[in-house]
């Protein structure tokens, strides 16, 4: 099937970016989210990262109006599938909501149509056993910020068919990104390695090892890491990766994977890093 039509449910910071580049590679895309707010506030994001753009000189101002032309939202998940050619999941990080978007979407989405979520950590085989084609579930892994990033984690679930993986692939790459096959697994490849270090680095907090502005610069300079730990956390969302490091725990029954302790304390205190405006640091 050719992809023309395509449906990104959840306008938050992942899905605004995913529908940003699928539009600007020519595809038309239905934007998701239960709230009309949400989605005004996500196509307001996606015109001001498509304006630095045309100031960077990157694009031009027909290709800014172009892209956004090919952008409409949609607060009804059933009727935003039913003429879809590919739908992305790019919602909150819970696999109860995932279970109902992918039990709603199976339900109304054409026969054929893949159904790919950008989820971090949660199982790609235990979403598509949700739904009747297990087959055509796939993992589509973006990272943040989307435009900028090349990398797409491609996760392979138990069912996913070597079809489906292979017209994935193809997608990855019209969009200009750099696919990466991986097999389902507690948190990938990318969060497997990076949220223990992360929670490492939480716990140097906790036992007053170092301050987190020294923690990150021994990283930043010793390790040549753009962005400290500590920094990428509170980027990140700590109650994002609080419950990666749960996924992980509870996947791979290992104690190295459980939260350090004053991270789960932090997001209890609502100190969720950039987003609340205080984590690590203040914002």
């Amino acid at each position: 099937m050719a992809i023309k039509n395509v449906t990104v449910i959840g306008a938050g910071t992942m899905g605004n970016g995913i529908a940003h580049v699928f539009a600007q590679s020519g595809y038309d895309v239905t934007l998701v989210d239960v709230g009309r707010e949400a989605l005004d506030r996500a196509v307001a994001t996606i015109t001001n990262n498509l304006a630095r753009q045309v100031k960077k000189g990157t694009i031009t101002e027909d290709d800014q109006k172009a892209t956004l032309a090919r952008i409409k939202t949609e607060t009804q998940l059933a009727v935003s599938v039913r003429n879809a050619d590919f739908v992305i999941e790019a919602a909150t990080e819970r696999f109860d909501l995932k279970k109902e978007i992918f039990q709603t979407i199976d339900a109304n989405a054409p026969e054929g149509v893949i159904l790919a979520s950008n989820t971090s950590s949660i199982s790609i085989t235990e979403i598509a056993g949700m739904t009747k084609r297990a087959g055509e579930v796939i993992g589509m892994h973006f990272f943040n910020p989307v435009p900028v990033m090349k990398l797409v984690e491609i996760v392979r679930g138990l069912a996913t068919t070597d079809g489906v993986y292979a017209s994935v692939k193809s997608l990855a790459e019209a969009l200009g990104k750099t696919p990466v096959e991986v097999n389902d697994s507690p948190g990938f490849v990318s969060n497997r390695i990076l949220m223990p270090m992360i929670n490492e680095a939480i716990y140097c907090v906790m036992e007053s090892v170092a301050k987190p502005e020294d923690i990150d610069t021994v990283m930043k300079l010793g390790m040549a890491h753009p962005m400290g730990p500590l920094a990428l956390a509170d980027f990140i969302g700590l109650d994002v990766c609080l419950a990666i490091m749960n996924v992980l725990h509870e996947g791979l029954g290992d104690t190295k994977y459980r939260a350090c302790p004053l991270l789960k304390k932090m997001v209890a205190a609502g100190r969720l890093g950039k987003k609340s405006g205080e984590g690590f640091y203040k914002y």
